[in-house]
């Protein structure tokens, strides 16, 4: 097609208009335009002063989203409007009505994205941020924003006639195949998100999953790095170590603690009595501890065994072991100063028969055959 088959063709479609027509049409573009632009301004500042005296953060980023609004969009409605008022065919009127759906679905689009990137943005406010959130926000916010341009350009699409069941079906299918293939990948990476949204540990604690314990060094997309008490780092995978059970250390507010101990048989029973109160009296002069219960648990093989409880108000593991060090080393000065003795494993061997024990004599053993050597 030449350029003057182009421009012949064109003045056929295009009807013969007047001043009378266009001029209308030209005001009513230029007014449409002068009122979406005066009513935004007037309705983002007045947005804008009512969220400084709010504390909800809903109307903040209702403003920022309004502001988000394209001016090239607002100067194509007015166009859009103008058309709208000229004596054009239907053909005209059906394309302008695509057109308007376009504008609308594009705008849309566009608010659509700046709220999914304010949401993330305000939810990484509140719980702190991190590495671990920052990397999973943003694949998030790719796919939320991926998923409304999509919506946005199937509906232009399906609007401007063109079948599009086929299209989804196959964006479902590939989607269905590309899911199976990169199934483990996408695992570790909802597994990272829940890590990041959920935190049941944050880098830095000290963990126990499983037989492995250690501190925290990275929570990635797809695995998780632990430096274990003998040095080595660890590396897990994040869809694994979601599905065991995951001991936090650091989030230890107080440390339980029960111990056994027993004393010699010899002790009567009003000194087996005094021995819980005793040992309440030591735990209760440590600041760091607090006393729970202690009491006479039984008769043992070799013992009178005793079961305490308390707590040690400082979660550090090395604390606890200072406290329990001192109270054990008081418990055995106390004792000793009552003439209690701490309980071992001791073995009575009774022997009976031996010959001039005055016993009943036992079987002896009998005595070796002598045979006769022949002489040299």
């Amino acid at each position: 097609m030449t350029w003057h088959e182009f421009l012949a063709r064109a003045d056929r479609l295009s009807p013969d208009l007047g001043w009378a027509e266009l001029l209308p049409a030209v005001l009513a573009g230029l007014a449409t335009i002068l009122l979406l632009r005066v009513g935004l301004s007037l309705l983002v500042r007045r947005l804008r002063a009512l969220s400084a005296r709010t504390r909800t953060t809903v109307d903040d980023h209702l403003v920022g989203v309004l502001e988000r609004t394209n001016a090239a969009l607002i100067w194509i409605t007015g166009l859009l409007v103008g058309l709208k008022m000229l004596p054009l065919d239907d053909r005209w009127h059906d394309r302008v009505g695509q057109l308007w759906f376009a504008v609308v679905a594009l705008q849309l689009g566009l608010w659509g994205q700046e709220a999914v990137a304010r949401l993330l943005q305000s939810y990484q406010q509140r719980h702190g941020g991190g590495a671990a959130l920052s990397a999973s926000a943003t694949l998030l916010g790719w796919g939320a924003r991926g998923a409304v341009w999509v919506v946005v350009v199937l509906a232009v699409l399906s609007n401007l006639g063109v079948n599009i069941t086929a299209f989804v079906a196959s964006l479902g299918i590939g989607g269905i195949a590309v899911a199976l293939a990169v199934q483990n990948i996408l695992s570790d990476l909802f597994a990272s998100l829940a890590i990041a949204v959920d935190k049941p540990f944050e880098v830095g604690d000290s963990i126990t999953v499983g037989d492995v314990t250690g501190t925290v060094e990275r929570v990635g997309l797809k695995t998780t790095r632990i430096r274990s008490l003998g040095g080595e780092q660890i590396v897990m995978s994040n869809a694994e170590l979601l599905k065991r059970t995951v001991a936090n250390f650091k989030r230890l507010q107080t440390r339980r603690v029960l111990f056994s101990f027993g004393i010699t048989y010899d002790a009567t029973a009003d000194e087996v009595a005094g021995v819980p109160p005793l040992v309440q009296q030591l735990i209760e002069a440590d600041p760091l501890l607090e006393y729970v219960r202690a009491h006479f648990k039984g008769f043992g093989q070799n013992a009178l065994n005793f079961e305490v409880v308390y707590r040690v108000k400082d979660p550090s593991y090395d604390v606890y072991m200072d406290r329990q060090q001192a109270l054990n080393l008081a418990l055995m000065r106390a004792l000793q100063a009552r003439g209690l003795n701490f309980a071992y494993v001791s073995n009575t061997l009774q022997v009976v028969g031996l010959p001039g024990s005055g016993g009943r004599p036992g079987p002896q053993p009998d005595a070796p055959d002598i045979v006769p050597q022949p002489a040299g």
